[in-house]
């Protein structure tokens, strides 16, 4: 009799450590980000989220493909580095199921050079890097037909790709690089269109550095993402409600004051 009595405690300590172990991961919210400006941004709400007895693990990373298959996995409940466009693309090449949960800021994309001081000192035949995943590169590519430097076929869009370029005055050369590695190589290219979250932490300052600068009415805006199904979990109502907050408004300004960063919000 003891000792069924002794498997019954144990069981029932069994089956409370269990509960407690459910609680307690209902009350964490793990998201993996690049570190500037997404990690540096999600760091500014760990206390008020713990102040709701939320508990934020963030989990750096540093290209733009293994967030997403985190996520789309389990291992992370939702991830911040990335614009719509993007998740968008990257669900129907993989078969995912991520889904913007939330917009909180832009990134213009930029030209830069360390050759030239102006985009009309682009010589002919120049050597221009653009980013190799398929929403960068259309974006990249968009920027430079902006910028008056190519013409696009209309029907190529946001997925355009150096074969949609239907007019090149200047016979430029395009080399397609992988974005993480775009501010690296802009010493050996004479100009390269690089992503903001990566022209930041290499000193890059669109507005000051940048030759063309994306403008401000982006479609690229850099969305919380999460699997489908979680968009209404309070973790992750109350993560995008406290990045779309005037203190995080505040910061932005503060440390972005040239418009490397333009909240949404």
């Amino acid at each position: 009799m003891k000792k069924m009595v002794s498997i019954a405690i144990a069981l029932l300590c069994a089956a409370v450590v269990f509960a407690g172990g459910k609680k307690d991961d209902g009350k964490i919210i793990s998201v993996g980000a690049t570190p500037e400006p997404h990690a540096a941004m999600l760091q500014l709400v760990v206390d008020d989220l713990a102040k709701e007895g939320i508990t934020l693990e963030i989990k750096e990373f540093t290209d733009y493909v293994t967030p997403n298959e985190a996520l789309e996995s389990g291992q992370i409940m939702a991830n911040f580095f990335q614009h719509l466009p993007y998740l968008e693309s990257f669900n129907a090449e993989r078969g995912y199921h991520l889904v913007n949960a939330g917009g909180i800021h832009i990134e213009p994309m930029a030209l830069y050079s360390k050759k030239v001081a102006a985009i009309t000192d682009i010589a002919d035949g120049a050597n221009i890097a653009i980013p190799n995943d398929p929403t960068n590169e259309g974006r990249a590519l968009l920027l430079l037909q902006s910028a008056g430097l190519i013409e696009l076929n209309a029907d190529a869009g946001i997925t355009a790709t150096p074969l949609d370029i239907t007019s090149n005055p200047k016979n430029l050369k395009f080399t397609e690089i992988e974005a993480a590695s775009l501010p690296r190589i802009l010493q050996d290219v004479d100009a390269a269109v690089i992503n903001g979250n990566y022209a930041i932490p290499a000193g890059l300052s669109a507005k000051t550095d940048g030759l063309y600068i994306e403008g401000a009415d982006s479609p690229y805006v850099n969305v919380i993402a999460v699997k489908s199904g979680n968009e209404k979990d309070p973790r992750v109502v109350a993560l995008v409600k406290a990045l779309q907050s005037e203190e995080v408004a505040n910061w932005i300004a503060e440390r972005y004051p040239n418009g490397e960063v333009v909240k949404v919000f």
